[in-house]
């Protein structure tokens, strides 16, 4: 599986139309939500946007496509194809259509929009996807330098802090590492 760390877009015109083709990392389905929200507000007078997703939740994949009002098939679909081509994981790949007057036909459209999805991820920089996890600490304050180096080396960060008695932390790292901050800090998660 392959993911993105920023978003890219790219645009072509066809018989008039405009088809701009967006690549989106999104984590989750309100991320989704915001990013769609996002691209309506950013072109308000766009006739379609069609789009594809498939993101990682605590259940598995879940993977949706939509023709925006486009027939049935010739937008969501070939859109989705990309994301599965290139076996993407937590992005949100839409294609935005303004309509320049002259009919594609089926065929045209599937080809326009197959290929304003295909050309956004070739110029994306696609990166090994890495599954993120969350671990809540509770630490005394002196074991916040070792902490601090422990998530540089292992490619994690401080999410969130609450300074008391004692520092209540929420950290995110690849899951690949959690078993090794729990065994320096084990005993030391908090609820």
């Amino acid at each position: 599986m392959q993911s993105i760390r920023q978003t890219y877009s790219y645009e072509e015109n066809i018989k008039k139309s405009r088809f701009i083709g967006v690549l989106i990392p999104c984590a989750s389905e309100s991320d989704i939500q915001n990013a769609l929200k996002q691209l309506h507000q950013n072109h308000p007078h766009a006739n379609h946007i069609a789009f594809a997703y498939r993101i990682k939740t605590g259940n598995g994949y879940l993977s949706r496509y939509h023709d925006a009002g486009e027939p049935g098939g010739t937008a969501g679909k070939p859109i989705f194809q990309h994301i599965e081509g290139k076996a993407l994981i937590n992005v949100l790949l839409a294609v935005v259509r303004y309509f320049g007057g002259i009919k594609l036909g089926a065929g045209g459209l599937t080809r326009a929009y197959g290929n304003a999805a295909k050309q956004v991820i070739e110029i994306a920089e696609l990166n090994p996807f890495v599954e993120l996890s969350e671990q809540q600490l509770t630490l005394d304050y002196k074991q916040m330098p070792q902490l601090e180096q422990l998530l540089k080396k292992l490619d994690g960060e401080i999410i969130d802090q609450n300074f008391g008695v004692q520092i209540q932390l929420t950290v995110q790292l690849p899951q690949k590492y959690l078993d090794e901050l729990l065994g320096v800090f084990s005993g030391q998660s908090g609820h």
